[in-house]
């Protein structure tokens, strides 16, 4: 169902863009830049994450991670990782599948700015073998999401 609601959310607001479904597993950063051809840093992760009695997700590099001082200075809290079961219920992706389209709840989107280091990301398309490739411009555009700068920069 969750890659079926993402294929709808798309076709109905961006109708160019294609899910691609591949035979091989996509559901780790490192999966999925070898099922897409990329490198690991143009894997656009998606993070639920809590921040006290909200639930938000945050789109970043696959390379990055979450800088606890960083994010807690922009959302006014510290934020907390969201369980497996806890993430389908509130996203209608399964792990390894999570994207801010098709969503199951409507969520607030925020985009780490180190998504605009790469003219083109790929995020996943709600299933751990699907993905799509967009401008991180577009991604943010097509989920309402917000910019934000909480993730450590990616080493050198």
């Amino acid at each position: 169902m969750s890659l079926a609601s993402v294929k709808a959310d798309l076709a109905e607001r961006a109708p160019d863009l294609t899910v691609l479904e591949t035979e091989a597993s996509s559901a780790t950063v490192a999966l999925a830049a070898a099922a897409h051809g990329v490198e690991p840093a143009r894997i656009a992760k998606t993070l639920s994450l809590r921040l006290g009695e909200r639930v938000v997700l945050l789109v970043a590099r696959g390379d990055a991670r979450l800088d606890n001082r960083k994010a807690r200075a922009a959302f006014g809290t510290k934020p907390r990782m969201l369980g497996p079961e806890e993430v389908e219920a509130i996203t209608g992706h399964p792990v390894g599948g999570v994207c801010p389209f098709g969503l199951a709840n409507p969520l607030p989107v925020y985009c780490d700015v180190s998504l605009r280091a790469f003219d083109e990301v790929v995020p996943a398309a709600g299933s751990p073998n699907s993905a799509v490739r967009v401008a991180p411009e577009r991604l943010a555009a097509l989920t309402g999401a917000e910019w934000i700068d909480v993730c450590q920069p990616p080493e050198a």
